[in-house]
């Protein structure tokens, strides 16, 4: 049955990630970059002074919204953040070689202006009901900005994220923890997996509130943690730094050669792979932060900020920062006792003992385990409100019972399948979301327009008019 399986998502993996979808992914960035007037590069510290230099402010007043801006993006960092930056980044490398990294950088560039265009209209389109209750994402956007008769679009598009989300967001995750739990402790993958159902239920029965609140106390914290480790293994390895960006640069157009254990890689593997875990880790193109950034005390096109620095910390620094260690400690090729190729955490976790004898290891087993229950937090509310969309509130519950099911079968599951099909929802739910983006690029346009001519008469306002 499993061979089956496996089979099946092979055949349907190399369709949804072949060219016209990466055309339709890396398309759907740079169009929207040129429709913003490159405004995630003209205008980055704009965006940094009204995103991060006003995350203490409750939101926008007037605005409604069940979550502060700053709660929104931690809660989104929560689902980006995650194993994609650890396992993720190693299993580019491994199957891709270091030129993927290239590739996810190239991806992030764009992505970061999909992204924001994903935030803005995620709370433009929201559906706010009599009771104050707070719905919003990908599928509202599409009702509501391209009307009824794209219905269907937004219909598909539910039912697949809230499928997505139990690979994506959970098993993967939960596999992960549990492997990486397993591999530093001798903990039983299945006693693993209990603990994290308890713990992902005590949060997520809460709802988008307790996640918000949740989010926002662990995401800086070890997303800073992760980084200084990071940060402390470069520091040792500085000379090494420049031959590292070296490798990426040139193996980005140029195959790699096996070497050790790393049985090479070619120029469109290091493309395919390092465009699908680059989206794995940012989620730029899947739409999927929309449902959170939603939810946010904000202007729309305000909220779209956030957007764009979620990319950018999530891909350009954390996803670089494990790439770089990675090559300058040279565990790249590194095999096992069974003569396996390392990869995933794995990889990732050798590299940073390598680095850090005696404390590297335990810092990615720490960053694992709380990236991969924050991940899970998040993603959990992500298809809980696909499905909402679909069947009502009344599914609400039952689907993070169910959540929590496919959280302990992920902790016991076979780590290179769930991977595979997490990849192959990846892609299936980003097509609607890239279709919309599309189309409402003019929206988007117009939300910019309005932004800046409002900023321009403010500015000619008396200061106490403010």
């Amino acid at each position: 049955m499993i061979d089956i399986i496996t089979a099946a998502n092979s055949w349907l993996n190399a369709i949804v990630w072949g060219p016209p979808f990466m055309i339709l992914l890396v398309g759907t960035g740079l169009y929207l970059t040129i429709r913003l007037g490159f405004f995630q590069f003209r205008h980055l510290g704009h965006a940094w002074k009204h995103s991060f230099g006003r995350m203490f402010r409750p939101g926008a007043r007037g605005e409604q919204g069940a979550i502060s801006p700053f709660q929104a993006v931690t809660s989104a960092m929560a689902a980006t953040i995650g194993v994609g930056n650890i396992a993720g980044v190693a299993t580019a490398i491994v199957l891709g070689g270091p030129g993927a990294i290239f590739w996810m950088w190239m991806v992030a560039l764009v992505g970061m202006a999909t992204k924001m265009a994903e935030a803005t209209l995620g709370l433009k389109y929201r559906h706010i009901e009599p009771d104050g209750h707070v719905s919003g994402g990908v599928f509202y956007y599409i009702e509501k900005g391209l009307g009824g008769r794209w219905k269907w679009l937004a219909v598909l598009y539910a039912f697949l994220a809230g499928l997505a989300a139990f690979g994506i967001g959970n098993m993967v995750q939960s596999n992960t923890l549990a492997e990486s739990v397993a591999s530093g402790f001798g903990v039983p993958n299945w006693v693993t997996g209990l603990v994290a159902v308890v713990l992902v239920g005590l949060v997520t029965l809460g709802g988008i509130s307790r996640i918000a609140v949740t989010a926002e106390k662990i995401v800086p914290i070890m997303a800073v943690a992760y980084l200084a480790g990071s940060l402390g293994i470069l520091a040792i390895h500085v000379t090494d730094i420049p031959a590292a960006f070296g490798l990426i640069f040139q193996h980005a157009f140029q195959p790699m050669s096996a070497v050790g254990g790393f049985a090479g890689a070619s120029v469109a593997m290091a493309i395919r792979f390092g465009i699908a875990r680059g989206i794995f880790s940012n989620e730029a193109g899947l739409g999927s932060a929309s449902i959170v950034h939603a939810q946010a005390r904000n202007q729309p096109f305000r909220q779209g900020f956030w957007g764009v620095w979620e990319v950018f910390i999530d891909t350009l620094v954390v996803c670089t920062m494990t790439a770089l260690v990675i090559l300058v400690t040279g565990v790249l090729g590194t095999v096992d006792a069974e003569g396996n190729v390392v990869t995933g955490a794995v990889l990732t976790s050798a590299a940073f003992s390598s680095g850090l004898p005696g404390l590297g290891g335990y810092i990615v087993l720490i960053a694992i385990i709380f990236f991969a229950y924050t991940t899970m937090l998040t993603w959990n509310f992500y298809g809980e409100k696909s499905w909402e969309y679909l069947f009502g509130r009344r599914v609400v519950m039952p689907y993070r019972v169910l959540f929590l099911v496919f959280v302990f079968l992920g902790a016991v599951g076979a780590l290179d399948l769930i991977w595979d099909i997490a990849d192959t929802f990846n892609g299936l739910m980003a097509a609607p979301n890239l279709i919309a983006l599309v189309l409402l690029a003019g929206v988007m346009a117009r939300e910019k327009l309005d932004y800046f001519n409002q900023l321009r008469d403010r500015a000619k306002q008396p200061p106490d008019k403010f």
